[in-house]
């Protein structure tokens, strides 16, 4: 099993974007594993990564809400400045099914956060082994309430958020940044219902965005079609193979949600990649781009890159993440 997991996470991580039509079937075999196996919710183990993070946080395991042990997240003060700080608030990835906020998987760019004076909040969510879709949505938002409650308490700018996520938290962002003041995906119930859960800019990394078009996106290539199957992680994700509760799934793509309102939002694929097809970024920037105009939808497809990898993480590429969050957050 612990094989098998790490498997899981070296392919929802790091990208398949070098997979050959022979490669494929084993490829589909990890993705497709049995429920018993893939879908324990697993937090740090193999995924983890030393370079997320060069310290450790200032305030670790801070409960944003208690129904769940998940609902915790990790706070990062910058050592130097007066604040009070922007935030940005990371969101690991893990096909909503593992991952953790001390490995920030999928993600990097903490220590540059820091250095040019933002605070960064990373966030655990329940997994999909624990609860199916919308408590993910629920945990993320009440995060970002909490976070405003408390913002006084931690020299935080409430004004400033960003939200910054890789994969299933790439969705996860990109719902931050559309779904402001949509009542069912609050979960206003989890606490600082008084708060509210808008964010000011979103970074999405090769994120999910329309579930029900995956397969057929990925129709014609050498990438597994298996997202359709009820025990791939979208399916495991709502409780049900997703082609079967469409409605359900809608509430699941951003795009279902743009208006006018809506935060900035950069998103960057990788041309390569084989768990999510890079065309979901881009319809997702086109749609934004179409309402709040395209200088707040800047989509950057990232030539020969997978599913994350280390050419998201140079940096020339995080200065231009950081040059986004500059200019909506300061």
């Amino acid at each position: 099993m612990l094989i098998l997991t790490a498997a899981l996470i070296a392919i929802t991580m790091t990208g398949c974007g070098a997979v050959s039509p022979a490669q494929s079937p084993a490829v589909e075999a990890l993705a497709t594993a049995t429920p018993a196996a893939a879908v324990m919710p697993r937090r740090g183990g193999s995924g983890s990564s030393s370079t997320f993070a060069s310290v450790a946080p200032t305030h670790k395991d801070l409960a944003y809400a208690t129904v769940s042990s998940a609902q915790k997240l990790d706070l990062y003060i910058p050592a130097t400045g007066s604040g009070p700080f922007p935030v940005v608030i990371m969101v690991h990835g893990g096909g909503f099914m593992m991952g953790d906020k001390a490995d920030g998987a999928g993600l990097a760019g903490v220590d540059q956060l820091l250095a040019v004076g933002y605070a960064v909040a990373s966030i655990n969510y329940r997994l999909s082994g624990e609860a199916t879709y919308p408590a993910q949505i629920h945990d993320a938002k009440a995060a970002v309430r909490f976070l405003r409650a408390n913002a006084r308490t931690y020299n935080l700018n409430a004004q400033e958020f960003g939200a910054w996520g890789a994969s299933a938290g790439g969705n996860l962002v990109a719902l931050l940044g559309t779904t402001c003041g949509v009542a069912e995906l609050e979960g206003a119930d989890l606490g600082n219902a008084g708060q509210s859960s808008c964010i000011q800019a979103v970074v999405d990394w090769f994120g999910p965005i329309d579930f029900l078009r995956m397969d057929e996106q990925f129709a014609g290539t050498s990438c597994p079609q298996s997202h359709n199957a009820a025990d791939s992680p979208e399916s495991r994700l709502v409780g049900a193979a997703i082609q079967t509760v469409p409605d359900l799934v809608k509430t699941t793509n951003p795009m279902n949600y743009i208006d006018a309102t809506d935060a900035p939002f950069l998103i960057q694929h990788g041309s390569a990649d084989c768990n999510i097809p890079p065309v979901q970024g881009k319809n997702l920037a086109d749609a934004l781009a179409a309402v709040v105009g395209a200088d707040n939808a800047i989509y950057t497809l990232i030539d020969g890159a997978g599913h994350g990898g280390a050419q998201f993480s140079t940096s020339e590429n995080l200065n231009v993440v950081m040059g986004f969050l500059n200019k909506h957050l300061k």
